[in-house]
């Protein structure tokens, strides 16, 4: 993704214009009917972004498990043209509009997790919550990398510091990945508010080490400051959802999760425990190969850790 597309913003419509409604002084989406929406534009649209907007009506399926990037290869188009139709509909990006498309096809008690149906008792919800959950698990290991695990060990242990980037639902998996450093004896810092995140990605360098945690791959936050980090010279390490998304064009490293989880909610489910389960193993393999210094650091960390229990 091109800064010009990452820092564009939507054109306002005019009042009355299709796909926008008044509030506050300000224009927000209304993008019920998308398709038919697409439709009607269909006729004005130059031979890119038209081709787009067939494949959003013929495939509509499918592109609500999309990502822009993979829309775009497949549409032999830019993701800046997506976006751009995307804009046109009245959204603000492509996400607004997968989850336009997706109201038309899932029921809505999908948009809470994909297995639930509405009639579901207690005790159906807690079963399918955990099956999804375990799945979640199973397929992450399959496709995780040892490899891509093994190297970004060695990136860490070489770094001087690691930064850790998440927003949302990846905040609190970030945050917990940066005690984890801690409590090992490496040197973390992690940056959660994205104004921070990209003015400290800007201030990296090689012997920096960024993780960014984000399970489409395609948040605007995290793929600028990993953008800015690798940009700086730092090695780049992004756990992220096994598929293509912007996001991997400025990784060096990636971890991959595999949750079956829909990419049109807005944020992540059964991902946060494969995410978690990634951040065990990184934890784990960083201590042994740090073994003395990684004992030494959580005993430590123990003594003062007990102060604050009775």
């Amino acid at each position: 993704m091109t800064a010009s597309n990452r820092n564009s913003r939507p054109a306002e419509a005019a009042p009355g214009e299709p796909g926008t409604e008044r509030r506050k002084g300000n224009v927000t989406p209304n993008l019920e009917g998308a398709r038919e929406r697409l439709q009607a534009l269909r006729a004005k649209l130059p031979p890119t972004a038209a081709r787009i907007a067939d494949f959003f009506m013929t495939h509509t399926a499918e592109v609500v498990h999309m990502s822009v990037t993979e829309v775009a290869e497949r549409t032999g188009a830019s993701e800046g043209s997506v976006i751009s139709l995307c804009q046109q509909l009245g959204a603000r990006g492509f996400q607004q509009v997968k989850i336009a498309l997706a109201r038309d096809l899932v029921q809505p008690v999908q948009f809470i997790h994909e297995d639930l149906a509405r009639s579901d008792d207690t005790g159906t919800v807690i079963e399918k919550i955990f099956r999804s959950d375990l799945q979640a698990l199973h397929d992450t290991m399959k496709v995780l990398d040892t490899k891509a695990m093994e190297a970004a060990v060695a990136a860490i242990l070489k770094a001087r510091r690691v930064e850790l980037y998440g927003i949302g639902s990846a905040a609190p998996i970030a945050e917990d990945a940066n005690y984890r450093l801690l409590r090992v004896g490496i040197e973390a810092k992690v940056v959660v508010d994205s104004h921070i995140q990209a003015i400290s990605a800007s201030l990296t360098g090689p012997d920096v080490a960024v993780i960014t945690i984000s399970h489409s791959g395609s948040t605007l936050e995290t793929v600028a400051a990993t953008k800015l980090a690798k940009e700086a010279g730092a090695t780049t390490i992004c756990i992220t959802n096994f598929g293509k998304s912007p996001l991997l064009a400025h990784a060096d490293i990636v971890l991959h999760t595999m949750a079956r989880e829909t990419q049109f909610r807005t944020e992540a489910m059964t991902s946060r425990i494969a995410q978690l389960a990634i951040i065990d193993a990184l934890i784990a393999c960083l201590s042994l190969a740090t073994y003395d210094k990684a004992l030494a650091t959580i005993g430590k960390t123990f003594d003062v850790l007990s102060t604050k229990r009775f």
